[in-house]
This record gives structure tokens, sequence and C-alpha cells, in this order.
């Protein structure tokens, strides 16, 4: 990875408090020059330190209002199906984030659906896709009042 000073630190905070700041606008907060700011963006974009720039929607005006917390135990001595399920939970509209996690459980997915049945009907599909599962828990979101995808970046 590419070392960030401070000025990149600085761009990437404004980025991901207002992906679409003009670089006039973030050129000002910063200090650096319009041209500057476009070259040291580039940059973070070519080395994947921006890995992706996001619109987040209203639940409301999703097809899919309902979430839930997925915890999935799988087998000891089956974590090589891993990089399988990463696959294919990538391909599955419904699920927005995956994580490997420590503890009791192996993996948490945030899964969105339009219907607890419809949530059902993934987890069965799941399961019959990964018999190594052997346990799925399931949390079902009553609200969401902090939504950020956001990481600091600066001390």
């Amino acid at each position: 990875m590419i070392p960030l000073d401070a000025f990149d630190r600085h761009i990437l905070e404004l980025l991901q408090q207002h992906c679409r700041l003009s670089s006039e606008s973030i050129a000002e907060q910063v200090g650096l020059s319009s041209s500057a700011v476009q070259r040291r963006i580039k940059r973070l974009r070519d080395e994947n330190i921006i890995e992706q720039e996001v619109t987040i929607v209203a639940h409301e005006a999703s097809v899919h209002p309902m979430s839930f917390l997925a915890s999935l135990e799988i087998e000891r001595d089956n974590y090589t199906v891993l990089k399988e399920l990463t696959r294919w939970a990538n391909e599955q509209t419904c699920v927005q984030q995956l994580f490997y996690v420590t503890g009791n459980i192996d993996v948490m997915l945030v899964v969105t659906a339009k219907t607890t049945k419809a949530y059902d009907g993934f987890i069965q599909s799941l399961m019959d896709q990964f018999p190594q599962i052997k346990r799925v828990t399931t949390n079902v979101v009553i609200d969401q009042p902090i939504k950020s995808l956001s990481i600091p970046t600066r001390e």
C-alpha cells in the first residue's frame, strides 16, 4: 500500500462524508490546488485505497425493506468452503456484507429481503449450497439509527 500523508488522509475523510464533493471544494478545505487534489484522488483510486464510491439509499425506497444479521457456524475442518461461500454470497444481490469473525460463529452476513419468508428461502438455498454450515442464527434488524461505512483516516 502506498504511504498516505496528511493531505491524503484529509481528502479521504472529506470524501467519506460526501463522495461527490468537487475537487475545488476539497482543495479549499485541505489547502491544495484543485489539480493536486484531482491527482491525489486518481492515485487513491488507482491504488485501491478508495475501493468504492456508493450512494446510501433509504430503506423506504428498497424492494427489500427488511434487514437480517445471519451468524453462520461452519463445521470444523471445512474452512476451505469460505472462499466458495464468499464467491457465492458476492453473487447474491440480497447480501450486503460478509465478515469472517472470531468467537462462536465463523461468518456474519448482512442480508436484505422483502419478507421473512423470502429470507427463509435465501437461508434454505444457502444451507443447500453449503452443507458444511452446521447452524445459522438470525437477528432481525428493527431499526438502523446509524448508517455508515466510514472509517477513521486521521487522528
